[in-house]
């Protein structure tokens, strides 16, 4: 009887110490780097090789996040801002009207790149698991990335992001945050609005392009020229008439003077929220140019950022809707609030209703 007491245990053993072998081994749903740990969610890691080709342990549970800077930011909240553990920037003044206040009042750490202001300290307080870089990829971002994860013991990641690739951009990030479901509409979304702007503006023809400038600043003065970076969406859909011999690759654009505006003498200006698109109407200096002339000028929509860019980032498509329905309503032939709707809903989380609507597009469709 003790003799067969004795064969049950070591079969129990043997069994035991399989089952825990096979534990380890990388099954069909279990990523080959998966860590063992001490059997908790919080411990386990996998590997996941970022748009830099690095690849980094993060946890495999993850619920919250830091965004690396402001083009960051605006693309994760769409997929995932309750993971947030904070802000890279203060929101607006003007954001506060559509999102929510648990949102609005996160602790703000600050930007790897741009205002290159990351708060250490602050970051160390509210201990994401996972910093997210989201944007065009630096020279440097592989050393920047590892620089990061190194100096804070965080891990840090890069998701490469333009206006072609954001589909894959979003697909990307819904495995890195376990959210595949959500991010693959965000992506199909992103390359519906890309594929109806290309549509229009193939029914439009090179020579249907609306002659256009964008200007900016206190003056007026300043323009995104033609083949600049923040310029993009402009040029995509119009003849953007700010040729110039030193392209700026600022957000600020070109300074120029209002005799060379006059000698672009645009059919269209869009003007930059916050610049002079309230009292240009009155100002005699502007009279001579054909748009301000004709009645012919716009105001970008603001909040909780602007349509056409700053940051370049995901903003950009609801601004392709809007240019796209100014200029060429005809090939367009968008409901203008009911796809801005969709849009807040999907990339803000709101629910915006008609009179928000037409709050922000007061001075941004024709009249």
């Amino acid at each position: 009887m003790r003799k067969k007491l004795i064969a049950v245990l070591i079969l129990l053993c043997l069994a035991l110490t399989m089952t825990t072998a096979c534990g380890k081994l990388t099954g069909p749903n279990q990523p080959a780097s998966a860590s063992a740990g001490n059997g908790s969610d919080d411990s386990a890691t996998v590997s996941f090789t970022d748009s830099a080709g690095r690849v980094v342990e993060i946890p495999k549970n993850i619920t919250r996040i830091a965004p690396s800077g402001s083009m960051a930011q605006i693309v994760l909240f769409a997929l995932a801002p309750d993971m947030f553990a904070g802000l890279s920037s203060k929101w607006a003044p003007v954001a506060e009207e559509y999102l929510d206040t648990k949102y609005y009042n996160l602790p703000v750490l600050g930007q790897l790149y741009g205002s290159s202001d990351l708060n250490l300290e602050e970051l160390a307080k509210v201990n994401p698991q996972l910093i997210i870089d989201v944007g065009e990829p630096k020279s440097t971002i592989a050393d920047d990335m590892n620089g990061l994860s190194k100096q804070v013991g965080i891990p840090t990641v890069h998701i490469t992001a333009t206006t072609e690739t954001m589909g894959d951009t979003y697909r990307m990030l819904g495995k890195l945050l376990g959210r595949e479901k959500e991010a693959e509409v965000l992506a199909r979304y992103c390359e519906e609005i890309k594929q109806n702007t290309d549509e229009i503006m193939k029914k439009v023809g090179e020579k249907g392009k609306a002659n256009l400038l964008y200007c900016l600043g206190d003056n007026g003065l300043n323009v995104l020229a033609k083949d600049s970076f923040h310029a993009e969406i402009l040029d995509r859909i119009s003849n953007n008439v700010a040729v110039v011999k030193d392209i700026s690759s600022k957000g600020s654009g070109n300074p120029v003077d209002l005799e060379q505006i006059i000698l672009w003498n645009p059919d269209v200006i869009v003007f930059a929220p916050g610049s002079i698109y309230s009292t240009i109407g009155q100002d005699k200096s502007w009279q001579e140019v054909k748009a301000i002339k004709n009645g012919k000028y716009y105001e970008v929509p603001l909040g909780p950022y602007n349509w056409m860019g700053f940051p370049p980032s995901v903003n950009r498509y609801m601004g392709m809707i809007w240019i796209t329905q100014l200029l060429y309503p005809e090939q367009a032939n968008y409901n203008l609030y009911k796809e801005t709707a969709r849009y807040y809903d999907l990339f803000y989380h709101c629910k915006l209703t008609e009179a928000q609507y037409k709050a922000l597009v007061a001075n941004s469709i024709y009249r």
